[in-house]
Formats: C-alpha cells, sequence, structure tokens
C-alpha cells in the first residue's frame, strides 16, 4: 500500500544516501529545487547513522544504491537510461552499475525447482553447477537435461524477490508523489511515470515465462539474420520462477583479444554488431534493450549469440519511420526535413517555429559532421538531439528514451572492437534499405494492401456504417452524442474515406 508507512523506507533510504554521500551528488545531478534539497536532507542527515555504509571502493550513488538492495539496483540500472531524469554525468555512472550479488544456495534454486515443476529433481537434470551469474532479481546454472543430455542455462528466481520488490517500488511510488507535491517543476520529468515504467518492467522481468516468450519472439524476427543466433527456451521446463534455454556456447564479446587469438574478424564483428542492432529496431521495432559486452558471446564459426531477454525494446510502426526519416535527414544534413518530420509526428507542438526548430537542428548536426570517423558518434547526436527538442516542448517518449540507450550500448560495443568505426557509414544501408522498403512506393504499396484487408473485415459493414454516418448529419441538433457514438462516426469516416482513396488508386 502507499500510504505513510513507506515513510519508514524513505528515511532508511535518505540514511544510505547520506551516509554514503550520494545524497548531494544525486540531487545536483537532478537539479533539483530548493524545497526538496531541504526535504531530503532532513529525511536523511539526522538518521545518517540508521543508513547502510556500503562499499567505500564505489561512487557515491552507486555505493548507496548497491547497499540498498535488489530493487534500488534495479532501478539505477532503468534510470541509467533516463539521462533526462537524473543528468548525462549520474547517467554514466549508473550504466556501470553491476548488477551481481551474492549467489544464494544452491539447495534452495533445486527447491524452487522441484516446487515449480513437481518432479524429483534426479528426473530433471545429469547435471546442475554451482550459479555461474548471480543478479538482483535471479541467478543462472549451467545444467544437462537428463532425458536428451543437452546442455542448457537455468535461471531461478531469487527466493521471496517478489514480496521485496513489491513493499520497495510502493515506497517508489510514494517517493515520486511527494516529489510531485514539493515540486511543480518536477512533473515536466514525470517521475510517477517513470516508476511505473520502472514497475511494468520489473512486472514482466519477475514472470520469467515473459522472458522465455521474448527470446522466443526474438529468435523467430531474427532466423534469417546471417551471423546471429538467439537461444531457444525449454518450454516445458520453463514456469514463473524458472527459465530454462539453450546454452550459449561462445568466447565473450567484450574480451577483443582472445576473440583475435581465435582468428575472429573483430572490425567485421563491430560492425555486424551495429547493423544488427538497427535493423532489429527498423524492421522488426522488436530489439534486444540491454545489448552490451556480457550479454554477447561469439561462436566458434563467427556467428554474434545474444542472450538475456530481461529487458526488449518495442517501437511502432509509425515511430519507427519517423526515426528512420530523423536519421536519414542527418545523414543527408537535410535539417529542415528532420525538422518537418518532428512537426509531422506531432512530437514538437505545432506552435513553435519549424524555421527556427530546423536552426537549432544544424547546431546539433554540424558539429558532429566535422569530426573524424573515431569521433563521429549517433548516440552523442541523439542525447543532443533530446536536449533540443526538450526546449521545443517535447515531452519525454520512453520508448525513445530506451533506443538511444541502447544506441549508446551498442555503439559503445562496436568501438571496442573497432575504435575507427564511422558509424554513418556503418549506419546509412541499414536505413537507406528501410527507407526503401517502407517509406517509399513499396511501403505505400505494404500500407494500402493492409487497409485493404482491415476494409475487407468490415466490408459488410460499410453500407450501415454510412447510412448511420449520413442520417447523424441530415438529423436536427439534439443532446449531444454519446463518446461510443462519435468513435463509431470517426471509424465510419475513416472507412469512407479509406474506400474512396483504394477505389480511386483501382479505377
Amino acid at each position: 500500500m502507499r500510504g505513510p508507512h513507506n515513510l519508514w523506507r524513505l528515511i532508511r533510504t535518505g540514511a544510505t544516501f547520506e551516509r554514503t554521500g550520494a545524497m548531494r551528488v544525486a540531487l545536483e545531478a537532478m537539479e533539483a529545487p530548493p524545497r526538496l534539497r531541504l526535504v531530503a536532507r532532513i529525511m536523511g542527515w539526522p538518521f545518517k547513522w540508521l543508513g547502510y555504509a556500503g562499499d567505500p571502493t564505489l561512487p557515491p550513488v552507486t555505493r548507496a544504491i548497491t547497499a540498498l538492495g535488489p530493487a534500488y539496483i534495479k532501478l539505477g540500472q532503468v534510470l541509467s537510461t533516463r539521462p533526462d531524469v537524473v543528468g548525462e554525468e549520474l547517467a554514466d555512472q549508473l550504466r556501470v552499475l553491476q548488477d551481481r550479488l551474492p549467489p544464494f544456495d544452491i539447495s534452495l534454486a533445486k527447491a524452487t525447482l522441484v516446487e515449480e515443476f513437481g518432479r524429483p529433481f534426479d528426473e530433471l537434470f545429469s547435471e546442475f553447477s554451482e550459479p555461474v551469474a548471480a543478479a538482483s532479481i535471479a541467478q543462472v546454472h549451467s545444467a544437462r537435461l537428463l532425458e536428451t543430455g543437452e546442455k542448457v542455462a537455468v535461471k531461478v528466481l531469487r527466493p521471496g524477490i517478489e514480496k521485496a520488490f513489491k513493499r520497495d517500488i510502493d515506497a517508489f511510488h510514494f517517493a515520486a508523489n511527494m516529489i510531485e507535491r514539493l515540486s511543480p517543476a518536477s512533473r515536466r520529468l514525470r517521475p510517477s511515470d517513470v516508476i511505473k515504467h520502472f514497475e511494468d518492467l520489473v512486472a514482466g522481468e519477475l514472470d520469467l515465462r515473459l522472458e522465455a516468450a521474448a527470446a522466443s519472439q526474438f529468435a523467430a524476427n531474427t532466423e534469417k539474420d546471417a551471423g546471429f543466433r538467439v537461444p531457444l527456451p525449454v518450454w516445458s521446463l520453463s514456469s514463473r520462477r524458472v527459465m530454462v534455454i539453450d546454452w550459449a556456447e561462445g568466447l565473450p564479446m567484450g574480451d577483443p583479444d582472445r576473440l583475435k587469438a581465435a582468428g575472429h574478424d573483430v572490425t567485421a564483428i563491430g560492425t555486424r554488431v551495429l547493423q544488427l542492432f538497427l535493423s532489429h529496431a527498423l524492421r522488426d521495432g522488436y530489439f534486444h534493450g540491454d545489448m552490451h559486452q556480457g550479454n554477447l558471446k561469439v561462436a566458434e564459426n563467427g556467428d554474434i549469440i545474444a542472450f538475456d531477454f530481461g529487458i526488449m525494446g518495442q517501437i511502432d510502426q509509425y515511430t519507427r519511420h519517423v526515426y528512420a526519416e530523423i536519421l536519414m535527414g542527418f545523414i543527408h544534413r537535410d535539417y529542415r526535413r528532420v525538422a518537418e518530420v518532428h512537426f509531422e509526428a506531432g512530437y514538437i507542438p505545432p506552435d513553435q517555429d519549424v524555421v527556427q526548430f530546423a536552426l537549432a537542428l544544424r547546431a546539433v548536426g554540424e558539429p558532429i559532421f566535422g569530426m573524424n570517423a573515431k569521433q563521429i558518434s549517433m548516440a552523442r547526436l541523439l542525447a543532443y538531439l533530446f536536449e533540443v527538442t526538450e526546449r521545443f516542448g517535447m515531452a519525454t517518449r520512453t520508448e525513445l528514451i530506451l533506443l538511444q540507450r541502447t544506441m549508446v550500448v551498442v555503439e559503445g560495443v562496436a568501438r571496442s572492437l573497432n575504435p575507427g568505426i564511422n558509424m554513418w557509414e556503418t549506419a546509412k544501408p541499414v536505413v537507406e534499405s528501410y527507407i526503401r522498403e517502407n517509406v517509399g512506393p513499396r511501403g505505400i504499396l505494404r500500407d494500402l494492401t493492409r487497409t485493404a484487408r482491415v476494409l475487407g473485415r468490415f466490408g459488410p459493414q460499410l453500407p450501415e456504417l454510412m447510412q448511420k454516418a449520413l442520417e447523424r448529419q441530415v438529423q436536427p441538433e439534439a443532446k449531444p452524442e454519446p463518446k461510443s457514438a462519435q468513435a463509431l462516426g470517426a471509424v465510419s469516416a475513416v472507412l469512407i474515406l479509406a474506400a474512396g482513396v483504394a477505389l480511386g488508386l483501382l479505377i
């Protein structure tokens, strides 16, 4: 419950931030107003002695978050994707937050498996290792299936993690509401929406069936991608608290020296990583939202293997069109078109000046194009772009923030393998291919085909819908129509217009 009882948890949090020195750093990074700073210090300083000490070798904010436990670690990771909320410097610190905790006992993991599947442990696996990775929500073991002898990865939720997260998320909601009340200026950052996004994200990660489904969907989307593989879940041994998935055998992508020693072309791998990510985001609208080196391996044959699908990004088709046109506009340095796309998409309020916005975009793009290949950065461009769009009244869009954050991560992976990679030249063929297939004549034809399918489904109802729409136009004014009738009229109008357009094109 999000009541005053959460005050104790907030006091303990404030005390830990005070004791570790994180309070001042966090408040300055978020440019908190004086009133909010005063309340935060009052809730923290007198109770400083109650705070956790944390690891003194870590930076202050990272030290405080890791000391407070799993929910705070996960929140820190989510906030690392929101430089618009915590500032660029603090977001950079949070990006390196290590999501590793001491593992829980292997006997508890085995007990969870028996409880979830209702079978003796010895009937499931012939081998079962000590934890190979332990994170805030779950830990992973390597194992071998008894029936097939296949090597698999077994992910098991931490005992009691659902209850612990629920308790802390309630406190986060309480804190967000307090911040919005005490500081009206903070509402622009939408702290309640940020916590709601975090809650939805964690809810997905606390049900490992959803992660298994994400792996399955991602594998289906990328099945024809040359040189890319996604481990498949073992559905018969996956449940809410357990996920069993194919073992990903390969060298870690974070070790370029080992990759070179094994005969891999790290330059080609760096190019492929970036192009694959852009292809997934634009072509499929479904991309790996945590694509860092720790979640990537290189197989013996050179294939890139991705795993850990707890965070997946999703953008709708229209947003993909917008994003592709924005990237293409920057690639061709057509800032007027980039500005127009923002207005057409409704990202920038219509009362703003498109010419002034185009000039602001030129100030973003031109300095970047003046850099050499090693300095050119799409991630930096997107960061500057969001800064400018905020000045022109663009509301925060969570899906684009995640896309930007993942671009930063993927760009870092590519540069670690090939420091001289030219991001624009690497991205250009992927973006041009998407534009050619989806925004040009082929895209128009595909959209019309989808429209025809919709009209086909509603075809038998069209005469009745048209008649009702016309009758409402000629009837005298009466009491206001209910919203459902208004919606029906809108649908009718759209269908009539679409039918007319389709008919005109066919004649």
